[in-house]
C-alpha cells in the first residue's frame, strides 16, 4: 500500500495518515493512532491555570441538551508517551455518534505538578469542569461518563470513585460531579497489581513515579488513588479490553472485575481482539462496540 501511495507521488505526511487508517488496527502504536483523522474541536478550553490544564470540547450537530463523555487519555501517566491527540479521533468519533466530548489534558508524573497528587486532582478539576462548559454549552450535565484508555482507563475509573474520598483527603472537592458510568479500555484499576509488570509495558515502575513510592510505603496513597481498594464505587463499570493486551492481562482484568461484583458494583468485562490500540481508533473492527456501549450508558 505505501509502495504505491509514494509512485503515485503522494507527500508523506499524507501517505502516513493514509496508512495510519487502513493499517489493521491491531498493528496500530500509538504515533500512528496520533495521525488518524479527526475535526478540529469547537473549544479549546483552560480547566485551570497551568498550560497543561485544557481540554477540548466537541459538540454533535443540533441543538442539545447532548449527553457528555470525559474522555481521558493514556500514556502510563508520563508525558512522553502520549497527549490528548491520542484520543483525538476517538472523541471525534463520539461525537460524531451524538456525545459531546470533552478530550482532556492533564500533568503527568514528570510534568510539575503532577502525580500525586496533581494528576488526581486535574482529572477531579477537569470532570467537575463540565458544570461550567454547560454554562455556555448545551450539555446535560445529568447524562456524563469518563471513558479513558490505558493510563486513562485507571483515571475514568477513579474519576468515578472519587466521590467515596473522605473530606480530609487532599483529591477530595465538594460536590463531586456524578457519573452515569465508568468506560476503562484496556487500563488497570489495580495499581499494586499493575505496579508488578508495570516495567516490562512501559519501560521504567510508572506507578511508583505516578504515587510517589510503592504501596507499602505509601500505603494511603493507594487507599486514596487505586480504584479496586476504594470499591464499591457506587457506579456501572465496563472493562474494554484486547485479548492479547499486555497492559491488561486475563488475570488482572477477571481479578479486577471479580473484586467490583464481590463489592456490589455492576460491573461488565468484555474482550474484544487484537490487542492495546484498536479500541480507541474509529477505523477498527472493535470501535462499534466501545461507540455503541457509550450510547447506551448515556442514553
Amino acid at each position: 500500500m505505501l509502495r504505491i501511495l509514494r509512485l503515485i507521488g503522494l507527500p508523506v505526511f499524507i501517505i502516513s495518515v493514509l496508512a495510519a487508517a487502513v493499517m489493521p488496527a491491531q498493528r496500530l502504536g500509538p504515533s500512528a493512532v496520533d495521525q488518524l483523522p479527526s475535526k478540529p474541536a469547537d473549544a479549546r478550553v483552560s480547566y485551570g491555570p497551568d498550560p497543561l490544564q485544557i481540554g477540548e470540547l466537541r459538540l454533535p450537530k443540533g441543538s442539545g441538551p447532548f449527553p457528555v463523555a470525559v474522555v481521558i487519555h493514556g500514556g502510563c501517566w508520563v508525558s512522553e508517551f502520549a497527549t490528548l491527540q491520542n484520543t483525538a479521533a476517538a472523541a471525534d468519533a463520539l461525537r460524531d455518534a451524538g456525545i459531546a466530548t470533552w478530550n482532556v489534558e492533564y500533568r503527568r508524573s514528570n510534568n510539575p505538578g503532577g502525580g500525586w497528587p496533581g494528576t488526581f486532582s486535574d482529572i477531579a478539576m477537569a470532570t467537575d469542569y463540565v458544570r461550567e462548559l454547560a454554562k455556555a454549552h448545551p450539555l446535560d450535565v445529568t447524562r456524563v461518563i469518563a471513558i479513558g484508555h490505558s493510563a486513562g482507563a485507571h483515571l475514568a475509573l477513579w474519576a468515578a470513585a472519587r466521590s467515596k474520598l473522605a473530606g480530609t483527603s487532599a483529591l477530595y472537592r465538594e460536590a463531586a460531579l456524578p457519573l452515569r458510568a465508568a468506560v476503562a479500555l484496556g487500563g488497570p484499576g489495580d495499581l499494586r497489581d499493575f505496579s508488578g509488570y508495570a516495567a516490562k509495558v512501559c519501560g521504567s515502575n510508572v506507578v511508583e513515579k505516578l504515587m510517589g513510592g510503592n504501596a507499602d510505603a505509601v500505603p494511603e496513597r493507594y487507599t486514596q488513588g487505586s480504584p479496586i481498594q476504594m470499591l464499591p464505587l457506587g457506579i456501572r463499570q465496563v472493562l474494554i479490553v484486547g485479548e492479547s493486551d499486555p497492559i491488561m492481562p486475563a488475570a488482572s482484568r477477571e481479578a479486577y472485575a471479580a473484586a467490583a461484583r464481590k463489592a456490589g458494583d455492576t460491573v461488565e468485562l468484555i474482550e474484544v481482539p487484537g490487542s492495546h490500540f484498536e479500541i480507541i481508533a474509529p477505523s477498527s473492527t472493535a470501535w462499534p462496540l466501545v461507540r455503541d456501549k457509550a450510547i447506551q450508558l448515556l442514553r
